[in-house]
């Protein structure tokens, strides 16, 4: 059993179901209408036994009144059966869908050219020769074409064996992702409940597990999975899947729902994609148009945003924005297919690059540039992941925010960052915050920079403070951390006294500032431990308030001077030597009390206090009630 599914293509009337059904003895058109017409209106499904394979087989209605189903069908298809009427040839709808699954990214299949038994073998020659013509440029161009009757069943044996080898070729989704189905149907069985049918486009899922039905947000239980029509475990991405879930009701459920695993993703309405335009059309398409948009087995009306200027043109690709009229689920790398509203035809599509918040300026600076490396990311699951460290707005980020984002889970991402790590384009942060090395260049450049422009404005300073620093640059503290240990082994900054600097920073004072900081020094020095307050210095030195505080900041910042509370400064001789009488009494002692500090600086209780807090503060005392000891006795 492979997780595959074939489909069938083609116009109206040319013998997919019949085809199917010899193929595999089932009938697919299970409604009503469908039998009392013969002809397909809905999506049909099988399972194909070829040889010693079984995969799933979609059947899609050729009618052109029902493309919108056909794409839904094709949506899930890993492989194509193009069927053609040897007594029709290439018809309108022949020509709509292979134009659909080429958009979709359909790579595979074959042609089977049916109702041969309507026609003698000289019109035959001369459809496959039309059919041969029809397809030269195409996916199909090298692909087998089968003459064969659904009625007198010649040419199934060459069939059979083309489709054996078909499969043989196809390689089957992964299933390592986020499960994720798009939903085509949704029934009550008798003694089941609610069940729901479709083909997985990613991951796969078992019996127990919680998914989310998305628009809705219904968090439901898998209670019982068929694969094929037959019970399973697990299903897998490729697999015509049948899923009975718990605590949901049928009547809430329509195509284009999807079920998936919570926390990945949400129902958005703007998306970035890349869009061609199918060749050979003349077709033209302005600014702000709108179309219909299929993607998954979605469909809904949007608007169309080019990101160049004038109308679209051509059969290049280009970058565009669609604005989905009401939210839909796609992910990054889910085909898409564009549709004019009047008259209905099939213009282009192309591949959703990845949902996005609001609609983005093509005016902007930058923008274009980066959706154009987003856009060529996706795809390539190691280069998306590198792209999403390389722009997240808080310069790094971790494994949780980028399996959102990527739509990858947690196993996937943890080897991906290992290997971007190993080839040096990523920093690790710890165990789980990641930052991109080109990030950590252009981060300790905009940190240089606020350095240089602290000592610009503030030659008199011996640098930042780490205050300073984390307010100029306002980042997560690992992240600041390893710039600034980055930029240290290389040199280009230093930190010495608390303060971060350029390399051969000298502070300078202006002469008259150098004057004023030596008498206020001389002021100190001479009250050790009955220090001036600002308004005394004022007096003693005859400068204003205000001058007097800058002055008192600039001794503090370079150590010169120290607050031990507020209004309360100490020279740093001062501290030094209370610490050292400190020191002595208590080893001496073995403990200090509180009163007794004054009487050891010949101060009063204003100052002596606060100094002792602040030695508290510092580490050196641990205190028990009025009484101080040392916190290290050594």
């Amino acid at each position: 059993m492979l997780n595959l599914t074939l489909g069938t293509a083609g116009h109206v009337d040319h013998g997919k179901t019949a085809l199917i059904k010899s193929l595999t003895g089932c009938e697919t058109d299970r409604l009503k209408e469908e039998k009392e017409r013969g002809l397909s209106i809905d999506l049909g499904y099988a399972p194909c036994r070829i040889a010693d394979l079984e995969v799933g087989i979609v059947d899609v209605p050729g009618h052109e009144n029902f493309i919108k189903t056909m794409v839904a069908g094709a949506s899930g298809m890993d492989g194509v059966i193009l069927v053609v009427a040897a007594d029709d040839g290439v018809m309108p709808q022949t020509r709509e869908h292979l134009h659909i699954l080429t958009l979709l990214g359909v790579r595979h299949g074959l042609v089977a050219l049916t109702k041969i038994d309507r026609v003698d073998a000289e019109h035959r020659q001369r459809v496959q020769a039309e059919v041969a013509g029809f397809l030269r440029g195409t996916f199909l161009e090298t692909a087998p074409i089968l003459p064969l009757s659904n009625v007198t069943g010649e040419g199934f044996d060459p069939f059979f064996d083309a489709l054996h080898n078909l499969l043989r070729t196809i390689r089957p989704k992964r299933i390592d992702g986020v499960f994720r189905l798009p939903l085509d149907r949704a029934f009550s069985a008798k003694g089941f409940g609610t069940v729901v049918a479709g083909i997985p486009i990613a991951g796969s899922a078992a019996v127990g597990d919680e998914l989310l039905l998305l628009p809705h947000g219904i968090t439901s239980r898998v209670k019982r999975i068929e694969v094929y029509g037959r019970e399973s475990q697990p299903m897998m991405a490729g697999q015509c899947a049948a899923i009975n879930l718990a605590h949901c009701d049928t009547r809430e459920i329509a195509r284009g729902n999807v079920l998936t695993l919570p926390g990945y993703f949400t129902p958005q309405e703007f998306f970035l994609c890349r869009m061609r335009l199918l060749p050979g059309e003349r077709i033209a398409l302005k600014n702000a148009a709108e179309v219909r948009l299929h993607t998954g087995t979605s469909e809904v009306n949007a608007v169309l945003y080019l990101f160049e200027p004038g109308e679209l043109r051509g059969d290049g690709e280009h970058l565009v924005q669609l604005r989905a009229k009401r939210p839909i689920v796609a992910g990054p790398g889910d085909p898409f297919i564009v549709r004019t509203l009047s008259p209905v035809q099939t213009i282009g599509g192309g591949i959703i690059v990845e949902a996005v918040q609001r609609r983005l300026k093509r005016n902007r600076p930058g923008v274009m540039e980066d959706l154009k490396q987003r856009a060529a990311a996706v795809g390539d699951d190691a280069r998306f992941v590198e792209y999403a460290v390389r722009t997240t707005p808080a310069l790094a980020v971790d494994k949780a925010k980028l399996a959102r984002r990527t739509k990858l889970l947690l196993p996937r991402i943890e080897a991906i960052l290992s290997g971007l790590i190993g080839e040096q384009k990523l920093l690790a942060l710890g165990t789980n915050l990641y930052l991109h090395r080109a990030t950590a260049d252009e981060a300790g450049e905009r940190l240089l920079g606020q350095l240089a422009e602290h000592h610009r404005r503030a030659p008199e300073s011996p640098g930042m403070t780490p205050e300073q620093l984390r307010e100029a640059c306002p980042w997560q503290k690992p992240v600041r951390e390893k710039i600034v240990a980055l930029l240290k082994s290389a040199g280009r900054l230093v930190k010495q006294d608390g303060h971060f600097a350029l390399p051969g920073h000298r502070p300078t004072f202006s002469e008259q500032d150098a004057a004023y900081l030596d008498a206020i020094e001389t002021h100190f020095r001479r009250q050790l431990f009955h220090p001036p307050d600002a308004a005394e210095l004022a007096e003693a030195i005859g400068v204003p308030p205000a001058t007097i505080d800058r002055l008192l900041l600039m001794l503090q910042e370079h150590q010169r001077l120290v607050a031990v509370a507020e209004g309360v400064i100490f020279h740093r001789e001062a501290i030094d030597h209370a610490r050292r009488l400190l020191v002595e009494h208590i080893q001496k002692e073995g403990r200090l009390e509180s009163v007794q500090f004054k009487y050891l600086l010949d101060t009063t209780r204003k100052f002596a206090l606060p100094l002792l807090d602040y030695f508290d503060r510092v580490g050196l005392l641990r205190r028990v009630g009025n009484t101080r000891f040392l916190k290290t006795p050594s």
